[in-house]
This record gives C-alpha cells, sequence and structure tokens, in this order.
C-alpha cells in the first residue's frame, strides 16, 4: 500500500495542516507531519481539501447513447471535477428498469473505476408513467439500488407515484422526481415570462414544477415516505418545499449549477446551449434558488450533466435537445456563485456537495469527513485560480456547455479515490 502526504491543505478552508494518506484511509492529519517512507508528497500550498465530491444526478448515457458519453468518459469527466462517486440515471437505451440493466451499469462502473457509479432505477417502466418497474429486484441486485427516478421525465400519474413511495418505504430508499406537469409544458421551450413573450417562444411556466412539487410532498407525508425534488429551479419551489419541510414531511431537494447563475435572458441569443430542462429561470428566481441553498432550505447541489453529441446542439434552437454538461466546471460555478459571495464557506460547500448527497443515496465511503480513518475520498482545489473555460479539454465525450470561454474560479488539482489519485496536476490516472 502507497503512502501520500498532503502538506500545508486548507481542509475545508480553515488552517493549513498536512494529511497522510495510507493505503485507503486517512491516517493523520495535523502538522508538521514526517514524511519519511511517504511515496508521494503533495505540496498543497493552502489549496481547500475537501472530501470527494458525491453527485446525485448524472447522465452517463451508457448503455445506448456511447456517442454522447459512456462510463468512462463519464467517471473520468467526474474525476477531473472531483467527485468521487456518481449516481447515474436511469434514462439509457435500453432503460435502467431492470436488475439486469443497473447491474450492467453498476459492473462498468467497477471496471472503470475513475469514481464509484450507483446506479439509479427507473420508477416506471421504460419511464413511461404507466406501470411500476423491478424496484425491489433493483434494490436487491448486485447494484443495490436506493434511488429511483424517471428523470427526463415526470411521474405525471399520483396513483403511480404513491405506489412507489409506498414501495421503497420498506428498504428505506427515495424517489427523485423530475417534476414536470406535462400538460402544462406542451410545446414549451423556454421560461414562461416576459423574454419568451419578446421572443415568441412557447413559454414553460413556474407553475408546472410547483405544482407536481405540492403534490408529491403532501403524498410522501401521507405514506410516511422519502420524496427528493430533483433540480428545482424556481422561488415558488422553494416555497413549497420550505412549507414541507416546516411540517416535518421527508423531503429533500437539489439545484443545479446553471440554475445557480444562469438566467432566461440568455436565450435572447437563441444558443441552444442554454437550452435545459427545466429551463433557465429568471434573476429572482436565481436569487432565491442562492439564499435556499445557503439556508438548508434545499439541501444539496447536483449536477444534472446531461452530455450530447454536436449535432443534437449545434442546430435550430426547436430541434436542439435539453441539457447542459456540468461534472468539470460545478465547483467553480459554486464558487461564484455561493462562496465569493458570502453565502457558503467552503464546509458548506462540503456538506452540500458531499456529506448531504452521500446522505440522502445512501451512499458507503463517501461524503465522510476529512478525519483519521476514514476513506480517503479527497479532492484538492485551487480556489485563487481563476481562468477561461475551455471545453477542448473537458474529459467527457461532449461539450455542450454554456461556459465556454467563461471566466470561473477555482480548479481541482487532485482528486483521490479510496488513496488512489485519479486525476493529478492536470492529468487523468
Amino acid at each position: 500500500m502507497s503512502k501520500t502526504l498532503i502538506r500545508g491543505a486548507r481542509v475545508l478552508g480553515g488552517e493549513p495542516q498536512d494529511v497522510l494518506i495510507d493505503g485507503a484511509v486517512v491516517a493523520a492529519v495535523g502538522t508538521g507531519l514526517d514524511a519519511e517512507g511517504v511515496d508521494t508528497v503533495v505540496e498543497a500550498d493552502g489549496k481547500v481539501l475537501l472530501p470527494g465530491l458525491v453527485d446525485l444526478h448524472t447522465h452517463l448515457r451508457e448503455p445506448g447513447r456511447e456517442d454522447s458519453e459512456t462510463v468512462l468518459t463519464g467517471t473520468r469527466a467526474a474525476a477531473k471535477g472531483g467527485y468521487t462517486q456518481v449516481f447515474a440515471m436511469a434514462n439509457t437505451f435500453p432503460v435502467a428498469d431492470t436488475a439486469g440493466v443497473v447491474e450492467q451499469v453498476y459492473r462498468l462502473g467497477q471496471e472503470h473505476g475513475y469514481c464509484d457509479v450507483q446506479p439509479i432505477g427507473a420508477v416506471t417502466v421504460g419511464l413511461e408513467g404507466e406501470k411500476l418497474a423491478e424496484l425491489g429486484a433493483m434494490h436487491e441486485s448486485a447494484a443495490g439500488v436506493t434511488v429511483f427516478s424517471d428523470d427526463g421525465k415526470c411521474v405525471h400519474d399520483a396513483v403511480i407515484m404513491r405506489r412507489a413511495l409506498e414501495y421503497v418505504k420498506a428498504f428505506g430508499g427515495v424517489v427523485a422526481q423530475h417534476a414536470q406537469e406535462p400538460r402544462l409544458t406542451e410545446g414549451a421551450q423556454m421560461n414562461e415570462g416576459v423574454v419568451s413573450a419578446e421572443l415568441g417562444l412557447g413559454g414553460w411556466p413556474a407553475v408546472a414544477e410547483e405544482s407536481i412539487i405540492a403534490r408529491d410532498v403532501l403524498l410522501a407525508e401521507h405514506v410516511g415516505s422519502r420524496v427528493h425534488i430533483c433540480h428545482l429551479s424556481t422561488a415558488g419551489s422553494v416555497e413549497i418545499v420550505r412549507w414541507a419541510k416546516s411540517r416535518g414531511i421527508d423531503v429533500t431537494a437539489e439545484v443545479t449549477p446553471h440554475h445557480l447563475l444562469l438566467t432566461d435572458e440568455m436565450v435572447r441569443s437563441y444558443n441552444p446551449v442554454y437550452k435545459v430542462n427545466p429551463p433557465l429561470r429568471t434573476e429572482r428566481d436565481v436569487m432565491a434558488l442562492r439564499e435556499a441553498l445557503a439556508d438548508g432550505t434545499i439541501d444539496i447541489v447536483a449536477t444534472d450533466h446531461a452530455p450530447h453529441p454536436h449535432e443534437d446542439k449545434d442546430c435550430e434552437w426547436a430541434a436542439a435537445a435539453m441539457g447542459m454538461v456540468g461534472l468539470e466546471t460545478a465547483l467553480s460555478v459554486v464558487q461564484e456563485t455561493m462562496v465569493e459571495t458570502g453565502l457558503l464557506d467552503w464546509a458548506g460547500v462540503a456538506d452540500r456537495m458531499s456529506a448531504a448527497p452521500a446522505r440522502i443515496g445512501r451512499a458507503k465511503g463517501h461524503g465522510r469527513p476529512v478525519a483519521v480513518g476514514e476513506p480517503a475520498n479527497l479532492t484538492l482545489v485551487d480556489t485563487a485560480y481563476r481562468g477561461g473555460v475551455d471545453p477542448a479539454g473537458f474529459a467527457s465525450r461532449s461539450r455542450n456547455t454554456p461556459y465556454e470561454g467563461r471566466e470561473l474560479p477555482g480548479r481541482v488539482t487532485h482528486t483521490w479515490l479510496r488513496g488512489k489519485a485519479t486525476y493529478s496536476d492536470g492529468k487523468l490516472a
């Protein structure tokens, strides 16, 4: 087993300390640690050391859309972004609605090893919203699925949603809802508001999201089960979740980095890179989301990393696919929107991007403190860095980023998965 000494790192943004990794665990944390017998010394020089990031919402596309992403390329992007575990969404081809498909994704993750991959199982067969998928079989499989989602589509039938909540309650699972009332978003192209009216694009009303969230938190209360809200995007949604939590309902919610930074004003360019589901909202919504993430109403940041090949985005707006890549830029966007604005410190970032998502997803060995005896799943961040985003250097197979050419702060310099450096000084292992 190899030993690595990280010298002079600011753990969670605190005072500089040394951290010794011995094999797969953290062996010592302190000052002036001896480098004797150490295989590798990393001079952190005041960089911030965080627990490895955990993403509860990643689209790896494999099986079926390997032209967009694969488990290999997606986990390489994750390692470069500081992630040590990702939860892979079920909208693959075939859909991950059986034990066989989730086990395939799980084993692909084990083989490639740039980060741990935990499959998310579909709630309904084929994501069609009509019949429950094999929830129990997926949970009992080698993949041990605990999170279920039809993300990309809403579980719009209240009876199906209730049955899913009842089913997963038996083994402590959670249903992650893509909150979008389909009848209210037919033909929708962007957020419904002043900009959509001026551009003549079909509006996507906030109430389409908010009405589903309101229904589902009440269902979760009735059943006594856990519900998680994917990519929450409106100020109204924040208030519903805040109300539900005040009642003791077991609801958690996520926000994406792009909904913390970008607004529907970007759509004036008609550049399909800004086309995403749910759509970019108003400045008022963005500010409400930031405040809610800071005060804990929104529990986590999740990337909704949604890779697409060039031809699916480089076309007219109406025909373009929805989604943005995000694994390699998420931490930088959070630094800009939350840390540099004073809304979160680095301990708060560690909670929202590591500990809390690991807790929601029942991840084992991730989201743990940087402490002696804990798994050495770690991320070292140069927070003083600031530079332009160049998608040509992405590890992801796709390049559909809204940040091309934009200057963002911070960059991950090292990522360790169980003590092994998966990303180091600009190079993947």
